[in-house]
This record gives structure tokens, sequence and C-alpha cells, in this order.
């Protein structure tokens, strides 16, 4: 019986933003009537003055009621609903006075007058609770960008910043604070302050340090967007690629508060969107741009489980879109089976990252079945010549990533026939200055990354000839 009374508390608790825009709008009207209504061309509103102030004071009881019970099942800040709530008692009280005065032909210019004062202010309190105390003075200062990134500015310096200050804060303040701060804490999770976030909410801790993918936060944010228990909710301003890495790379870090970015263990992919911090600009590869233009089918959520059981950050690459991108960058004990998990998802892979793991000549095998593949990581792997000829097959490829490799010029010049292939990561290889030239008549379309050489220029290179400055 408690259990369900608890229920039907917080099911009409989920009316109130349902029903607190009726006394907002009804009793502004009968604000205006009762001002118009002194002018003789404008008396016939005196009736409507009437069922005006009743059916809006008898909104705005109803909607004290059920935002008195919503605040039973949320968090929020007590000064701040404390305020809310008594300006939406004191506008309900007086929308009641008002009707009863106008009974009685009494003078309620006044009282008009201060419904509207009453109702801007509740409005704005309750509007800092749901978007922030900071809601209407956001737009005039230079902290989120337009574009959504949680970086207004850049950081001049990553390496020598603060890792979470200056790089995770952000992310979380954009992204998690407005409905997990000090305004408001769904779940009972607050995310604005070390302490807060390493307590937990009432599902228990929200972050595990060293291990994102036994995070809740982790958890939340690569489940499909129409997942009820996706986080941030799907109205709101989704975490992008990179911010779900540095998040990651945090967590897997230790979830230190303390300690500088250059302190923190960092992959090359890490390094390069960390740099890209510095320019305020994203200079690593945007994927959105490498999505196929017709969408396909979603991939089935027992295999997109299976894959999430084993550790692999497995998310949706667009909002709207079934295309995905895996990460199996916390996979623990990596083995070539754990390749063949992602043949169900073929139809929907188009960004695989596989950096960093014990991977050998003997799995690009299957990672050759991935038709669909745009963009591919497998830096720092045991992969040499012998293998390379299985991603000749993957004719949409666009990035691939080789760095750290034993590959050599033979391995990748059996790659000639990817026709797609825009940029081609070879740094830390055994190939030399000579090879890169006869790679760049084999891939003239392709940006080739090598971390040091130049690459000779050909004849069929372009000369730019600029006047000299007369001076």
């Amino acid at each position: 019986m408690s259990l369900l009374s608890i229920n039907i508390t917080e099911f009409a608790g989920r009316f109130h933003p349902v029903l607190v825009h009726l006394p907002v709008g009804i009793l502004l009207l009968a604000a205006l009537f009762i001002i118009l209504s002194k002018f003789e061309r404008f008396q016939s509103l005196r009736e409507a003055i009437t069922i005006s102030l009743f059916l809006g004071a008898l909104s705005a009881i109803a909607s004290c009621v059920t935002g008195f019970l919503l605040s039973k099942t949320e968090s929020y800040e007590p000064a701040l609903l404390f305020k809310h709530q008594w300006f939406a008692v004191s506008t309900a009280l007086i929308s009641v006075v008002a009707f009863f005065l106008h009974l009685k032909n009494r003078r309620t210019e006044w009282i008009a007058g201060m419904i509207v004062i009453l109702i801007m202010i509740t409005g704005h309190l309750g509007g800092s609770i749901t978007h922030g105390s900071d809601f209407l003075t956001k737009a005039f200062t230079s902290g989120t960008s337009k574009g959504g990134e949680a970086y207004g500015n850049p950081i001049l310096n990553v390496q020598e910043s603060h890792a979470f200050k200056d790089v995770i804060k952000p992310i979380l303040d954009a992204r998690c604070v407005a409905c997990h701060g000090p305004n408001k804490q769904k779940g009972k999770v607050r995310l604005d302050e070390p302490e807060f976030i390493l307590k937990g909410g009432e599902n228990g801790l929200t972050i595990v340090p060293g291990k994102p993918m036994e995070s809740m936060v982790i958890k939340r944010i690569i489940l499909r967007k129409d997942n009820k228990d996706h986080m941030p909710p799907i109205e709101k301003p989704q975490l992008n690629a990179r911010e779900i890495d540095l998040l990651s790379w945090w967590i897997a870090s230790g979830v230190d508060f303390d300690r500088q970015v250059k302190d923190l263990e960092q992959n090359d992919k890490i390094k390069s969107i960390l740099k890209s911090l510095e320019s305020g600009k994203t200079t690593v590869v945007t994927v959105t741009s490498f999505l196929p233009e017709q969408n396909v089918e979603k991939a089935s959520e027992a295999a997109i489980k299976k894959l999430h059981d084993r550790g692999v950050a497995i998310v949706p690459i667009a909002q709207n879109g079934n295309y995905l991108s895996a990460n199996f960058v916390a996979v623990e004990s990596f083995t070539g089976n754990d390749l063949q998990m992602l043949e169900s998802v073929k139809k929907q892979l188009i960004w695989l990252n596989l950096g960093n793991l014990g991977l050998t000549d003997s799995n690009l095998e299957a990672i050759g079945k991935l038709f669909q593949l745009r963009m591919l990581h497998l830096q720092k792997t045991k992969i040499g010549d012998q293998g390379i000829k299985s991603l000749s097959n993957l004719s949409e490829l666009q990035y691939l990533n080789l760095g750290a490799t034993n590959v050599t010029v033979k391995g990748v010049e059996q790659l000639s026939g990817l026709k797609n292939l825009r940029q081609l990561f070879l740094y830390q290889t055994a190939i030399s200055g000579d090879d890169l030239t006869k790679l760049k008549r084999l891939f003239p379309k392709t940006y080739i990354e090598t971390g040091g050489f130049e690459v000779p220029k050909l004849d069929s290179d372009t000369t730019v000839l600029k006047a000299p400055v007369i001076k």
C-alpha cells in the first residue's frame, strides 16, 4: 500500500509541467482584461474577467499541488525550491482574492499588476530550478559555444592544464549539471563538485575509478537514444564522440581531481583530441562527415547488449541514425573471438577502434568482412604485411591508422585499390622517405601522415608562385 501511494504521488506530480502553463496564460489574460475593461469600449470584457480569474485561480491551485508532489520525487536546491513554492502559493492566493473582489465589483487594477509581477518571479524561479540559476544570463557569457561544444574558449597549453577543472568539468557543466547540479539532482546524483561525483546517487556509484564501462555515467551515455535510461535526455544537447572519449579516458585514469593532463597516461587518439582543445577547434576526424547518405535498419538489441557486456563501447554516430562506432579500449584480455561479435552489426558499423590491443595478422580477416567501415584504428598493434591484404575488401574505408605497427611499404601497396581512402597514418613504422614517394603516387588523393618525414615533391605537384613583396 505504501509503494502504491508513492507511485501515485509521483504520477500526480509529473502533471506539474503540463498544468503550470495554464495559470500563467489565463491569469495574464485576466490581468489584460481588467486593464482594458476600464475603457468604455471594452466594458463587455467584465464577464470574461470572471471566468478568467476563476479558471486561473483553479489552475494555479492545481499547479501548486502537483508542484509540491513533484518536489517530493526529485531532489532540488532547497533555498531555490522554497522561494519558488512560496511565490507560487502567493500567486494562487492573490488570484483567489482577485476573483472574489471582482465578484463584489471592487477595484482590481492594483491586484492585476501584482499577479503579473508574481507570475514573472515565480516563472523565473521555476526556470532556474529546471535550467540553472544562470539561465537568463547564460546567453551573455562566453561559456558554451553556439556549435554545442563544451569548450567555449581554447585551452592555451592543454598538457599543463588540470585534467578535471579544465578538460572534464566543462563537459559535465555543459551536458550534465542542468539535471545533476546544485539546483536539481535527478536520481539524487550531482556531477558539479568532486565530493558529489564520488558519492553517487540512489542507484549507487555514478563513476567507478579506473573502470569507465562499469561507470553508470558512461553506461547511460552510450545507450541508444530511444532507450528511456539514455542520458542526457534526447531533447537535451548530447555528448559528441570526443567528449565521450575524454570522459572515458579520465575515468580510466583513476578519476583524479588534482593532477595535470600531462601526468595522466594518454594514447595517440587522446593526445590528438587534447591537442584540438588548444585551438578551440576539432582537429581529429569528425566521423559524422563520413556517414553514408542512406540510413540503415537498427542493429539487434541482443547484439548490442552482448558487445556492451563484453566491455565494448558501442554507440550511435548520429542522433537520428542507426550507424554505430565500436571502441575496444576497455576490453580486458582481448582475443580474436571478440571480433566475431562484430559480424552481427556489420551493416551498421562504420567506425572501429582496435588500437593498443594485441591484434595480429590472423585477426584482420574478420575485420575485412565489416564492409561498411569508414574509419579504422589499428595503431600500436602487432599487425604486419601478411594480413593487410584482408583490408583491401573495405571499399568504403576513408580513414586508416596503421601507426606504430610492423607494416612496410609492401603491405600498404596492397591497399591501393581503396579509392575512397582520404587519410592514412603511418607514423613510427619502417616506411622511409623513398617509400613515401611511391605511396604518394599510389594514393594521389590521400593525406599521408608519417610523424616527421617530409614527402618529396613530385613533378605533378602544383606549385604556387607569389610575387615578391616590394618594400
